[in-house]
């Protein structure tokens, strides 16, 4: 069986890790195909050199446009890989321009279509992730879910007959890396200047569009986080850099200190040292929730639901709409006392993903 990977984005290329060790261990062929959508060495290279994914078999190089842009210049780059290739499986991961793209590329040439993480669902039509992931498992031939909720927002969709649990492959890497952190085998985390480690602090991100976008909302966010009584390790994404720069406003005041987004071990190392996480990424809300450390999302809605409905995770839309003794209070409250389960899986998911593409081999599922 040959399978071709589409990646293109930090986050999947951290999902990219715990699939391709996986392949490794078998006698398929495995081809991973990078668009170069992040093209920051902080948001791609770094993820392939520390955690052990070999290199791209093929690298697009798109790099950054309008969404239109850059989907569009994946599918024309990505026509002549498959039609080289002709793979058994195009397997795409979660909810980028890249996803949809290879996505699309591969049905239109007759291509089985996996989606990995499908079935996520924000019901916020506004974020362009949510048009991603709709049309990408609207389109797939098979749609692997890593939660059971992600498999009831399928069958309310018709996709139940082509959906399988596969849990979250996020769980496998996460895991691995932090009981590697607390083995020692990755050096500490390079905080930004001012933040001590062995204190309390609080770890933030912020790149959505709709909280940078915006000058006047964005400045009042960074007011919110400047004024916690905690420091701030503020790890800003390009986006938040370039917006910010754009709009006349200082990042490092206050309480935050700002420095590079880190490796994913670096990332890792860097949640379990702080008292709690300020984001208002995907990605960082589920780590956070694995790693028992409590989040505070800056957005209206999750996809992580669990996340919120244990506890360790609040949903804050507008940080700077609270009285500011209740903003604190919100981000340095007490973890939850009950254990927050195994809603994403046991760790085991990538071998579930490849035993399921096995079993449906040809797009549809075998006897």
């Amino acid at each position: 069986m040959k399978v071709i990977s589409i990646v293109g984005a930090r986050p999947q290329l951290v999902k990219l890790a715990p699939i391709s060790a996986a392949f490794a261990g078998t006698k398929h062929e495995h081809v991973i195909v990078h668009t170069g959508q992040h093209y920051d060495a902080n948001l791609s290279d770094v993820f392939f050199d520390g955690l052990g994914i070999p290199a791209p078999d093929v690298h697009l190089g798109i790099g950054s446009g309008s969404h239109g842009v850059q989907t569009g210049s994946v599918l024309a780059a990505l026509d002549p890989v498959l039609e080289r290739e002709k793979p058994d499986w195009v397997l795409v991961y979660g909810d980028t321009n890249s996803t949809i793209a290879g996505a699309l590329s591969a049905v239109k040439m007759h291509l089985p279509v996996a989606h990995l993480e499908a079935g996520l669902r924000s019901f916020n039509r506004r974020m362009p992730e949510e048009h991603n992931r709709v049309l990408t498992d609207h389109c797939a031939d098979l749609l692997l879910a890593p939660t059971d909720e992600a498999m009831r927002h399928l069958a309310a969709e018709g996709l139940a007959e082509r959906s399988e649990l596969a849990g979250d492959v996020m769980v496998d890497i996460c895991l691995r890396i932090r009981d590697g952190v607390a083995a020692g085998a990755h050096p500490a985390p390079a905080l930004p200047e001012g933040i001590d480690a062995a204190k309390p602090f609080l770890l933030a991100t912020l790149h959505r569009p709709d909280n940078t976008d915006d000058p006047e909302r964005l400045a009042a966010i960074i007011d919110s986080l400047a004024a916690l009584p905690l420091p701030v390790a503020l790890l800003a994404h390009p986006r938040l850099v370039a917006r910010a720069e754009a709009h006349g406003i200082e990042l490092g005041r206050g309480s935050v200190h700002v420095g590079e987004p880190l490796p994913y071990a670096g990332l890792i190392a860097a949640v379990l040292a702080s008292s709690g996480v300020v984001t208002d990424s995907g990605g960082l809300q589920k780590e956070a929730f694995l790693l028992k450390r409590i989040t505070t999302t800056i957005r209206p809605e999750t996809e992580w639901v669990e996340t919120v409905r244990t506890g360790w995770n609040i949903l804050v839309p507008d940080p700077h709409t609270m009285d500011p003794a209740a903003w604190a209070a919100t981000v340095t409250r007490a973890a939850p006392a009950a254990d927050p389960g195994t809603p994403y899986g046991d760790g085991h998911a990538a071998e579930n993903v490849v035993r399921i593409l096995e079993e449906w081999k040809g797009g549809s599922q075998q006897a």
